[in-house]
């Protein structure tokens, strides 16, 4: 293990907890909806000036003439401010029946992963997609220009495991350039075994947060948890953000642990005890069903119990006020400088605020987590390219009927140029969100569902 200090702290937490034998068994524009008469002139702009901005996939793409006389160049103020005064709150299409705005993507850009983690693959592992199936990256990238353009302010890249993805640095670029369309926030979740070789260039595409996924503090541990070895690569990754935010990098770190009882529960204390001096927050995650994982409740340890664990060492353990949308509830143990969280799918739901939706990596949406329905926007994408994968080149015809708009010799208004087919996939999003349900089923219910393993998800 490095010597330093984030290893440093992990293994002192572990010796701690040995000793006392623990026994704890590119786009915006088109907002509101198809119907043009109910969406603004600024939001019916076309968006290739965003593609245009994308490094190495679309460049030089050219502007749209505007709709209602608006300039060609950037908007005036005056454009801006009229704008603001006609748009509508949110898109219709990303609102259900409950009121949910889902203004959160999470994107699985591969189906693979370097790690076999109990909980998230089965041991013989799982039949891979075609690669013709999946995504690439001009089809990721407009869908996320396309769910920006809507509403959408925070976009995760999962997998698998992302950074296993060739060109997810480039990507990452494409994907940042949206910020100056309404993207916020472009975060990854990963197992951090590669992480460290490409972070700078990560967050030099605007990389704001990641989620760690680490479930054990102990080497020899880690090499049963998820069948391979990297414990020392994962610990790089983690101490190189915690090295970046001292200089001002603002990367928001999160390190997930997935709780199993006989497995890790005698190291939650050690976990908590990572942020006495460390800036990180540790989530503890309830053991969840998908298929091939072999979950059980027996295996399965409870919010409640985990939390009874901490305040039996940390009685004065507080409860810190999150956003509405929060996945976790959060907790710190005063005159520590981290925080620890709970994320309780399975005992106390957090339906009522959920804002999240999810596109697989063969280009499926998922409207909840724990949903078996799925509608493909791949095929959807693909339908004018005689059901193939649009690649670069692919996207240079596209590009051409851009210009052709441009040039006045095709009359179509809608933002990225893909006429009746972008219509068609706003119209499918919106149908799938409107029958998202109130909630998602509940314990019993869910060990017997079926559902896609969860590396073929994307969590």
């Amino acid at each position: 293990m490095a010597d330093n200090f984030f290893a440093r702290s992990a293994r002192a937490a572990l010796f701690n907890a040995r000793r006392r034998n623990a026994s704890f068994g590119g786009k915006a524009g088109y907002h509101a909806s198809v119907r043009q008469s109910n969406a603004s002139p600024a939001r019916r702009i076309s968006t290739a000036a965003a593609l245009e901005q994308a490094p190495g996939l679309y460049p030089n793409l050219p502007l749209q003439t505007p709709p209602d006389g608006l300039p060609n160049s950037n908007p005036s103020t005056i454009a801006r401010k009229d704008s603001i005064k006609q748009a509508k709150p949110f898109s219709d299409f990303l609102t259900d029946t409950f009121n949910r705005q889902h203004d959160y993507l999470r994107i699985s850009v591969t189906e693979r992963c370097n790690l076999r983690c109990l909980y998230c693959m089965p041991e013989e592992g799982v039949p891979l997609s075609p690669s013709a199936h999946l995504l690439t990256s001009p089809e990721i990238f407009y869908l996320s220009s396309l769910f920006v353009s809507q509403g959408v302010t925070k976009i995760r890249l999962t997998g698998g495991e992302p950074t296993v993805r060739r060109d997810i640095v480039p990507l990452m670029h494409s994907i940042g350039s949206l910020r100056s369309k309404g993207l916020r926030e472009l975060c990854l979740t990963t197992n951090g075994i590669s992480l460290h070789r490409k972070l700078d260039s990560m967050a030099e595409a605007g990389l704001t947060g990641v989620n760690l996924s680490l479930d054990t503090l102990d080497p020899f541990q880690f090499q049963i948890m998820t069948r391979r070895k990297g414990f020392d690569a994962v610990m790089k990754s983690i101490d190189r953000i915690l090295e970046m935010n001292k200089v001002g990098a603002g990367i928001k770190l999160k390190v997930n642990c997935v709780v199993m009882r006989g497995l890790n529960d005698r190291e939650i204390l050690p976990f908590v005890e990572l942020g006495r001096e460390t800036d990180i927050e540790v989530r503890f995650i309830e053991y969840m069903p998908f298929d091939g994982n072999k979950w059980s409740q027996g295996k399965m340890i409870s919010y409640q119990e985990m939390l009874d664990i901490i305040k039996e060492k940390y009685p004065d353990l507080q409860r810190v006020q999150g956003h509405k949308n929060d996945t976790s509830k959060t907790f710190q143990v005063p005159g520590f400088v981290g925080k620890m969280g709970f994320i309780t799918s399975m005992t106390h739901n957090f339906c009522g605020t959920c804002n999240r939706l999810r596109i697989t990596g063969d280009g499926n949406l998922k409207v909840c987590l724990f949903g078996n329905t799925e509608v493909s926007l791949r095929d959807l994408l693909r339908k004018g390219n005689d059901g193939n994968p649009v690649d670069e080149e692919a996207f240079e015809a596209l590009k051409q009927l851009e210009m052709d708009r441009h040039e006045g010799r095709i009359s179509n208004e809608t933002p990225l140029g893909w006429g009746e087919r972008e219509k068609e996939l706003l119209e499918v999003i919106g149908v799938a969100v409107k029958r998202k349900k109130e909630k998602h089923a509940g314990m019993g219910e869910l060990e017997n569902m079926k559902n896609r393993p969860m590396i073929l998800i994307g969590g």
